[in-house]
Protein backbone atom coordinates (compact mmCIF):
# COMPACT_ATOMS: atom_id res chain seq x y z
CA UNK A 1 0.00 0.00 0.00
CA UNK A 2 0.98 3.63 -0.17
CA UNK A 3 2.26 5.29 2.96
CA UNK A 4 1.60 8.99 3.34
CA UNK A 5 2.93 11.14 6.17
CA UNK A 6 0.77 13.84 7.68
CA UNK A 7 -2.17 14.18 10.00
CA UNK A 8 -5.13 11.98 9.00
CA UNK A 9 -7.82 13.77 7.05
CA UNK A 10 -10.96 12.17 5.68
CA UNK A 11 -10.90 11.75 1.91
CA UNK A 12 -13.58 11.25 -0.72
CA UNK A 13 -12.69 7.65 -1.54
CA UNK A 14 -13.44 6.02 1.78
CA UNK A 15 -10.08 6.32 3.51
CA UNK A 16 -8.37 9.14 5.28
CA UNK A 17 -4.84 10.28 4.62
CA UNK A 18 -3.63 8.70 7.81
CA UNK A 19 -0.46 6.68 8.06
CA UNK A 20 -1.30 5.17 4.77
CA UNK A 21 -4.33 6.34 3.56
CA UNK A 22 -4.29 7.37 0.24
CA UNK A 23 -5.63 3.99 -0.89
CA UNK A 24 -4.42 2.66 -4.04
CA UNK A 25 -7.63 3.77 -5.74
CA UNK A 26 -6.50 7.36 -5.35
CA UNK A 27 -3.02 6.52 -6.59
CA UNK A 28 -4.59 4.83 -9.58
CA UNK A 29 -6.64 7.94 -10.14
CA UNK A 30 -3.45 10.00 -10.36
CA UNK A 31 -1.87 7.40 -12.62
CA UNK A 32 -4.79 7.43 -14.99
CA UNK A 33 -4.02 11.01 -15.98
CA UNK A 34 -1.02 9.74 -17.94
CA UNK A 35 -1.32 6.83 -20.32
CA UNK A 36 2.23 5.57 -20.66
CA UNK A 37 3.04 4.87 -17.02
CA UNK A 38 4.00 1.86 -14.88
CA UNK A 39 1.44 -0.84 -14.15
CA UNK A 40 -0.66 -0.49 -11.03
CA UNK A 41 0.41 -2.85 -8.28
CA UNK A 42 -1.87 -4.96 -6.18
CA UNK A 43 -1.29 -4.34 -2.49
CA UNK A 44 0.99 -6.74 -0.69
CA UNK A 45 -1.73 -5.82 1.97
CA UNK A 46 -4.43 -2.90 -0.80
CA UNK A 47 -4.26 1.27 2.06
CA UNK A 48 -8.65 3.33 2.53
CA UNK A 49 -6.85 0.77 0.12
CA UNK A 50 -3.48 0.78 -1.90
CA UNK A 51 -4.62 0.26 -1.46
CA UNK A 52 -5.31 -0.40 -0.73
CA UNK A 53 -1.50 0.33 -0.38
CA UNK A 54 1.34 -0.31 -1.26
CA UNK A 55 4.96 -1.04 -1.34
CA UNK A 56 5.08 -0.83 -5.09
CA UNK A 57 7.87 -2.69 -6.81
CA UNK A 58 9.80 -1.09 -9.66
CA UNK A 59 7.72 -1.41 -12.79
CA UNK A 60 8.61 -3.43 -15.80
CA UNK A 61 8.42 -0.25 -17.84
CA UNK A 62 11.08 1.42 -15.68
CA UNK A 63 13.42 -1.53 -16.02
CA UNK A 64 12.93 -1.55 -19.74
CA UNK A 65 13.82 2.13 -20.00
CA UNK A 66 17.11 1.54 -18.21
CA UNK A 67 18.00 -1.39 -20.39
CA UNK A 68 17.13 0.33 -23.65
CA UNK A 69 14.26 -0.26 -26.10
CA UNK A 70 12.66 -3.68 -26.06
CA UNK A 71 12.59 -5.74 -29.25
CA UNK A 72 9.68 -4.93 -31.53
CA UNK A 73 8.16 -8.36 -31.05
CA UNK A 74 8.05 -7.90 -27.25
CA UNK A 75 6.64 -4.38 -27.43
CA UNK A 76 3.56 -5.53 -29.32
CA UNK A 77 2.34 -7.44 -26.26
CA UNK A 78 1.89 -4.34 -24.12
CA UNK A 79 0.10 -1.55 -25.89
CA UNK A 80 -1.26 1.68 -24.48
CA UNK A 81 -3.47 3.67 -26.77
CA UNK A 82 -3.85 7.40 -26.41
CA UNK A 83 -7.06 8.71 -27.88
CA UNK A 84 -7.21 12.34 -28.99
CA UNK A 85 -10.68 13.62 -29.69
CA UNK A 86 -11.80 16.97 -30.96
CA UNK A 87 -13.05 19.13 -28.13
CA UNK A 88 -16.52 20.55 -28.21
CA UNK A 89 -16.87 24.09 -29.51
CA UNK A 90 -15.57 26.51 -26.92
CA UNK A 91 -13.73 23.84 -24.89
CA UNK A 92 -10.25 25.08 -25.75
CA UNK A 93 -8.94 27.63 -23.28
CA UNK A 94 -6.71 29.47 -25.73
CA UNK A 95 -5.91 29.90 -29.40
CA UNK A 96 -2.62 28.15 -28.78
CA UNK A 97 -4.46 25.00 -27.69
CA UNK A 98 -6.59 25.18 -30.82
CA UNK A 99 -3.43 25.16 -32.92
CA UNK A 100 -2.32 21.97 -31.20
CA UNK A 101 -5.66 20.21 -31.58
CA UNK A 102 -5.21 16.93 -33.37
CA UNK A 103 -7.66 15.38 -35.72
CA UNK A 104 -10.25 13.18 -34.00
CA UNK A 105 -10.14 9.40 -34.13
CA UNK A 106 -13.13 7.28 -35.07
CA UNK A 107 -14.00 4.57 -32.54
CA UNK A 108 -13.54 1.84 -35.12
CA UNK A 109 -10.02 3.10 -35.88
CA UNK A 110 -8.65 3.30 -32.33
CA UNK A 111 -7.35 -0.25 -32.14
CA UNK A 112 -7.14 -1.20 -35.80
CA UNK A 113 -3.32 -1.08 -35.96
CA UNK A 114 -2.81 -3.35 -32.96
CA UNK A 115 -1.93 -7.00 -33.60
CA UNK A 116 -4.35 -9.69 -32.45
CA UNK A 117 -1.66 -10.89 -30.01
CA UNK A 118 -1.85 -7.69 -27.93
CA UNK A 119 -1.96 -8.51 -24.21
CA UNK A 120 -2.44 -5.08 -22.64
CA UNK A 121 -4.74 -2.23 -23.73
CA UNK A 122 -5.50 1.04 -21.91
CA UNK A 123 -8.21 3.43 -23.06
CA UNK A 124 -8.36 6.01 -20.30
CA UNK A 125 -10.52 9.14 -20.29
CA UNK A 126 -11.42 8.53 -23.91
CA UNK A 127 -15.11 9.50 -23.84
CA UNK A 128 -16.12 5.97 -24.68
CA UNK A 129 -19.67 4.84 -24.04
CA UNK A 130 -21.38 1.48 -24.45
CA UNK A 131 -21.93 2.09 -28.15
CA UNK A 132 -18.31 3.12 -28.68
CA UNK A 133 -17.09 -0.07 -27.05
CA UNK A 134 -18.99 -2.17 -29.57
CA UNK A 135 -17.02 -0.51 -32.39
CA UNK A 136 -13.54 -1.15 -31.00
CA UNK A 137 -13.32 -4.74 -32.20
CA UNK A 138 -12.25 -6.10 -28.82
CA UNK A 139 -13.28 -9.73 -29.51
CA UNK A 140 -10.39 -10.20 -31.96
CA UNK A 141 -7.96 -9.86 -29.02
CA UNK A 142 -9.78 -12.54 -27.05
CA UNK A 143 -7.12 -15.19 -27.49
CA UNK A 144 -4.36 -13.07 -25.93
CA UNK A 145 -5.65 -9.97 -24.10
CA UNK A 146 -4.86 -10.18 -20.38
CA UNK A 147 -5.30 -6.62 -19.18
CA UNK A 148 -7.92 -4.10 -20.25
CA UNK A 149 -8.20 -0.66 -18.66
CA UNK A 150 -11.26 1.46 -19.50
CA UNK A 151 -11.02 3.97 -16.69
CA UNK A 152 -12.87 7.29 -16.67
CA UNK A 153 -15.25 6.76 -19.54
CA UNK A 154 -19.05 6.73 -19.88
CA UNK A 155 -19.72 3.01 -20.10
CA UNK A 156 -23.11 2.03 -18.66
CA UNK A 157 -23.76 -1.39 -20.20
CA UNK A 158 -21.43 -4.39 -20.57
CA UNK A 159 -22.27 -6.38 -23.71
CA UNK A 160 -21.75 -10.16 -23.18
CA UNK A 161 -21.04 -10.59 -26.91
CA UNK A 162 -18.03 -8.29 -26.57
CA UNK A 163 -16.61 -9.08 -23.14
CA UNK A 164 -17.54 -12.73 -23.30
CA UNK A 165 -14.88 -13.24 -25.95
CA UNK A 166 -12.08 -12.03 -23.65
CA UNK A 167 -11.47 -15.38 -22.01
CA UNK A 168 -7.79 -14.77 -21.19
CA UNK A 169 -8.47 -11.65 -19.15
CA UNK A 170 -6.59 -11.33 -15.84
CA UNK A 171 -6.97 -7.65 -14.91
CA UNK A 172 -10.08 -5.65 -15.82
CA UNK A 173 -10.47 -2.00 -14.85
CA UNK A 174 -13.78 -0.09 -15.14
CA UNK A 175 -12.91 2.59 -12.56
CA UNK A 176 -15.10 5.72 -12.91
CA UNK A 177 -17.81 4.81 -15.40
CA UNK A 178 -21.60 4.58 -15.16
CA UNK A 179 -22.11 0.84 -14.71
CA UNK A 180 -25.21 -0.26 -12.81
CA UNK A 181 -25.17 -3.99 -13.58
CA UNK A 182 -22.53 -6.49 -14.66
CA UNK A 183 -24.86 -9.20 -15.90
CA UNK A 184 -23.26 -12.15 -17.68
CA UNK A 185 -20.59 -10.08 -19.48
CA UNK A 186 -17.71 -11.37 -17.33
CA UNK A 187 -18.83 -14.98 -16.95
CA UNK A 188 -16.20 -16.41 -19.31
CA UNK A 189 -13.26 -14.72 -17.56
CA UNK A 190 -12.19 -17.71 -15.49
CA UNK A 191 -8.60 -16.36 -15.25
CA UNK A 192 -9.60 -12.92 -13.93
CA UNK A 193 -7.67 -12.09 -10.74
CA UNK A 194 -8.25 -8.33 -10.37
CA UNK A 195 -11.50 -6.45 -11.00
CA UNK A 196 -12.00 -2.73 -10.41
CA UNK A 197 -15.57 -1.43 -10.46
CA UNK A 198 -14.94 1.62 -8.29
CA UNK A 199 -16.81 4.88 -8.83
CA UNK A 200 -19.76 3.38 -10.65
CA UNK A 201 -23.47 3.06 -9.85
CA UNK A 202 -23.69 -0.47 -8.43
CA UNK A 203 -26.30 -1.00 -5.72
CA UNK A 204 -25.13 -4.48 -4.76
CA UNK A 205 -22.18 -6.79 -5.17
CA UNK A 206 -22.83 -8.62 -8.48
CA UNK A 207 -23.86 -12.20 -7.70
CA UNK A 208 -22.23 -13.39 -10.92
CA UNK A 209 -18.78 -12.84 -9.43
CA UNK A 210 -18.97 -15.69 -6.95
CA UNK A 211 -20.56 -17.99 -9.49
CA UNK A 212 -18.14 -17.64 -12.40
CA UNK A 213 -14.96 -15.76 -11.43
CA UNK A 214 -13.21 -18.55 -9.55
CA UNK A 215 -9.74 -16.97 -9.75
CA UNK A 216 -10.60 -13.53 -8.40
CA UNK A 217 -8.12 -12.33 -5.76
CA UNK A 218 -8.67 -8.57 -5.59
CA UNK A 219 -11.88 -6.64 -6.14
CA UNK A 220 -12.61 -2.92 -5.74
CA UNK A 221 -16.08 -1.42 -5.24
CA UNK A 222 -15.06 2.02 -3.94
CA UNK A 223 -17.70 4.75 -4.10
CA UNK A 224 -20.74 2.90 -5.36
CA UNK A 225 -24.21 2.66 -3.77
CA UNK A 226 -23.83 -0.72 -2.10
CA UNK A 227 -25.77 -1.07 1.16
CA UNK A 228 -25.21 -4.75 2.02
CA UNK A 229 -22.18 -7.05 1.85
CA UNK A 230 -23.37 -10.16 0.03
CA UNK A 231 -22.75 -12.59 -2.87
CA UNK A 232 -19.11 -13.21 -1.96
CA UNK A 233 -19.15 -16.75 -0.56
CA UNK A 234 -18.32 -18.22 -3.96
CA UNK A 235 -14.97 -16.41 -3.83
CA UNK A 236 -13.91 -17.99 -0.53
CA UNK A 237 -11.04 -20.00 -1.98
CA UNK A 238 -9.29 -17.16 -3.83
CA UNK A 239 -10.30 -13.69 -2.57
CA UNK A 240 -7.47 -11.91 -0.76
CA UNK A 241 -8.44 -8.22 -0.85
CA UNK A 242 -11.90 -6.64 -0.70
CA UNK A 243 -12.41 -2.87 -1.02
CA UNK A 244 -15.88 -1.52 -0.21
CA UNK A 245 -15.00 1.99 0.94
CA UNK A 246 -17.31 4.91 0.24
CA UNK A 247 -20.59 3.00 0.06
CA UNK A 248 -23.77 2.86 2.19
CA UNK A 249 -22.94 -0.15 4.34
CA UNK A 250 -24.32 -0.11 7.89
CA UNK A 251 -23.31 -3.56 9.06
CA UNK A 252 -20.34 -5.90 8.64
CA UNK A 253 -21.88 -9.13 7.37
CA UNK A 254 -21.60 -11.76 4.64
CA UNK A 255 -17.90 -12.39 5.23
CA UNK A 256 -17.95 -15.71 7.12
CA UNK A 257 -16.87 -17.78 4.11
CA UNK A 258 -13.91 -15.57 3.20
CA UNK A 259 -11.40 -17.50 5.29
CA UNK A 260 -8.48 -16.54 3.03
CA UNK A 261 -9.14 -12.79 3.04
CA UNK A 262 -6.07 -10.74 3.97
CA UNK A 263 -7.28 -7.16 3.41
CA UNK A 264 -10.65 -5.61 4.18
CA UNK A 265 -11.31 -1.94 3.41
CA UNK A 266 -14.60 -0.47 4.66
CA UNK A 267 -13.78 3.21 5.13
CA UNK A 268 -16.39 5.94 4.78
CA UNK A 269 -19.53 3.90 5.32
CA UNK A 270 -22.13 3.99 8.11
CA UNK A 271 -20.94 1.06 10.20
CA UNK A 272 -21.75 1.31 13.91
CA UNK A 273 -20.26 -1.90 15.31
CA UNK A 274 -17.22 -4.13 14.84
CA UNK A 275 -18.76 -7.55 14.22
CA UNK A 276 -18.87 -10.44 11.76
CA UNK A 277 -15.08 -10.75 11.61
CA UNK A 278 -14.59 -13.94 13.64
CA UNK A 279 -13.77 -16.23 10.68
CA UNK A 280 -11.22 -13.95 9.02
CA UNK A 281 -8.27 -15.70 10.62
CA UNK A 282 -5.82 -14.66 7.88
CA UNK A 283 -6.77 -10.98 7.87
CA UNK A 284 -3.70 -8.72 7.99
CA UNK A 285 -5.20 -5.32 7.22
CA UNK A 286 -8.50 -3.95 8.49
CA UNK A 287 -9.58 -0.40 7.66
CA UNK A 288 -12.87 1.01 8.95
CA UNK A 289 -12.04 4.70 9.03
CA UNK A 290 -14.71 7.39 8.89
CA UNK A 291 -17.57 5.27 10.20
CA UNK A 292 -19.64 5.34 13.40
CA UNK A 293 -17.73 2.89 15.59
CA UNK A 294 -17.91 3.73 19.30
CA UNK A 295 -16.29 0.65 20.88
CA UNK A 296 -13.20 -1.45 20.14
CA UNK A 297 -14.52 -5.01 20.16
CA UNK A 298 -14.96 -8.13 18.05
CA UNK A 299 -11.28 -8.37 17.10
CA UNK A 300 -10.34 -11.37 19.25
CA UNK A 301 -10.25 -13.79 16.32
CA UNK A 302 -7.92 -11.64 14.20
CA UNK A 303 -4.66 -12.95 15.63
CA UNK A 304 -2.74 -12.26 12.39
CA UNK A 305 -3.84 -8.65 12.13
CA UNK A 306 -0.90 -6.35 11.34
CA UNK A 307 -2.55 -3.03 10.43
CA UNK A 308 -5.68 -1.57 12.01
CA UNK A 309 -7.14 1.74 10.82
CA UNK A 310 -10.01 3.22 12.88
CA UNK A 311 -9.51 6.97 12.60
CA UNK A 312 -12.48 9.35 12.42
CA UNK A 313 -14.90 7.29 14.51
CA UNK A 314 -16.40 7.73 17.98
CA UNK A 315 -14.13 5.41 19.99
CA UNK A 316 -13.78 6.43 23.65
CA UNK A 317 -11.40 3.81 25.04
CA UNK A 318 -8.40 1.74 23.94
CA UNK A 319 -9.38 -1.86 24.66
CA UNK A 320 -10.12 -5.24 23.10
CA UNK A 321 -6.70 -5.71 21.49
CA UNK A 322 -5.40 -8.44 23.78
CA UNK A 323 -5.14 -11.05 21.01
CA UNK A 324 -3.81 -8.74 18.29
CA UNK A 325 -0.16 -9.01 19.28
CA UNK A 326 1.10 -8.88 15.67
CA UNK A 327 -0.11 -5.32 15.14
CA UNK A 328 2.52 -3.14 13.49
CA UNK A 329 0.29 -0.13 12.74
CA UNK A 330 -2.52 1.13 14.96
CA UNK A 331 -4.44 4.21 13.82
CA UNK A 332 -7.08 5.53 16.21
CA UNK A 333 -6.62 9.19 15.34
CA UNK A 334 -9.54 11.62 15.57
CA UNK A 335 -11.63 9.77 18.14
CA UNK A 336 -12.55 10.52 21.77
CA UNK A 337 -9.88 8.54 23.64
CA UNK A 338 -8.90 10.09 26.98
CA UNK A 339 -6.25 7.65 28.25
CA UNK A 340 -3.34 5.86 26.59
CA UNK A 341 -3.82 2.33 27.94
CA UNK A 342 -4.08 -1.39 27.19
CA UNK A 343 -1.48 -1.47 24.40
CA UNK A 344 1.73 -2.25 26.31
CA UNK A 345 1.51 -5.86 25.08
CA UNK A 346 1.73 -4.81 21.40
CA UNK A 347 5.48 -5.34 21.26
CA UNK A 348 5.61 -5.48 17.42
CA UNK A 349 4.12 -2.00 17.07
CA UNK A 350 5.92 0.30 14.63
CA UNK A 351 3.41 3.14 14.15
CA UNK A 352 0.87 4.56 16.59
CA UNK A 353 -1.58 7.21 15.46
CA UNK A 354 -3.53 8.62 18.38
CA UNK A 355 -3.61 12.25 17.30
CA UNK A 356 -6.68 14.48 17.75
CA UNK A 357 -8.14 12.67 20.72
CA UNK A 358 -8.65 13.84 24.33
CA UNK A 359 -5.39 12.77 25.97
CA UNK A 360 -4.42 15.30 28.62
CA UNK A 361 -1.20 13.87 30.07
CA UNK A 362 2.07 12.28 29.01
CA UNK A 363 2.37 10.14 32.12
CA UNK A 364 1.26 6.94 30.34
CA UNK A 365 3.80 7.12 27.50
CA UNK A 366 6.63 5.33 29.29
CA UNK A 367 4.68 2.44 30.87
CA UNK A 368 2.74 1.78 27.68
CA UNK A 369 5.34 2.34 24.96
CA UNK A 370 8.93 2.83 26.12
CA UNK A 371 9.78 -0.90 26.08
CA UNK A 372 8.53 -1.39 22.50
CA UNK A 373 11.84 -1.31 20.62
CA UNK A 374 10.18 -1.51 17.19
CA UNK A 375 8.17 1.69 17.68
CA UNK A 376 9.31 4.28 15.15
CA UNK A 377 6.44 6.71 14.62
CA UNK A 378 4.03 8.32 17.07
CA UNK A 379 1.35 10.86 16.21
CA UNK A 380 0.10 12.61 19.34
CA UNK A 381 -0.58 16.12 18.11
CA UNK A 382 -4.02 17.63 18.41
CA UNK A 383 -4.56 16.31 21.95
CA UNK A 384 -5.06 18.66 24.93
CA UNK A 385 -1.65 17.62 26.27
CA UNK A 386 0.10 19.31 23.35
CA UNK A 387 -1.32 22.69 24.28
CA UNK A 388 -0.82 22.04 27.99
CA UNK A 389 2.88 21.25 27.60
CA UNK A 390 3.44 24.05 25.10
CA UNK A 391 7.08 24.41 24.04
CA UNK A 392 8.09 21.43 26.21
CA UNK A 393 5.75 18.97 24.49
CA UNK A 394 8.11 17.65 21.87
CA UNK A 395 11.13 17.36 24.17
CA UNK A 396 9.16 15.48 26.82
CA UNK A 397 7.73 12.97 24.37
CA UNK A 398 11.16 12.21 22.91
CA UNK A 399 12.66 11.78 26.38
CA UNK A 400 9.88 9.35 27.28
CA UNK A 401 10.23 7.45 23.99
CA UNK A 402 13.89 7.68 22.92
CA UNK A 403 13.48 4.91 20.33
CA UNK A 404 11.08 6.80 18.04
CA UNK A 405 12.30 8.26 14.76
CA UNK A 406 9.29 10.45 14.02
CA UNK A 407 6.99 12.47 16.23
CA UNK A 408 3.93 13.83 14.48
CA UNK A 409 4.98 15.12 11.05
CA UNK A 410 8.62 15.77 12.00
CA UNK A 411 11.53 13.36 12.14
CA UNK A 412 13.40 13.09 15.43
CA UNK A 413 16.97 14.31 15.29
CA UNK A 414 19.17 11.43 16.34
CA UNK A 415 22.26 12.16 18.47
CA UNK A 416 25.45 12.13 16.40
Amino acid sequence: MYHVRGAPVASDDGRSSGPFIIDHQVIQGFRSLVLDVPEKTVPAESTENAPETTQAAPSADASQDEAGPAPAEERTKTTRVEVVRQSAQGDASSGEEDDKEEEGVEDSEILEDLPDETEDIELIHSRLNSTSISKLGLPRFGGHLKRLCLRQNFISHLDPDIFGALEKMEDLDFYDNKIKHVGSALNNMSNLTTLDLSFNLLKHVPEELGTHLKSLKTVFFVQNKISHIANLSGLAATLRSLELGGNRIRRIEGLDALVNLEELWLGKNKITKLEGLENLKKLKILSIQSNRITKLEGLEGLENLEELYLSHNGIQKLEGLEKNVKLRTLDVGTNFIEVLENISHLTALEELWINDNKISTLQDLEPQLKHIASLETVYLEGNPVQAAEGAHYRRKVILALPQIQQLDATYVKQPS
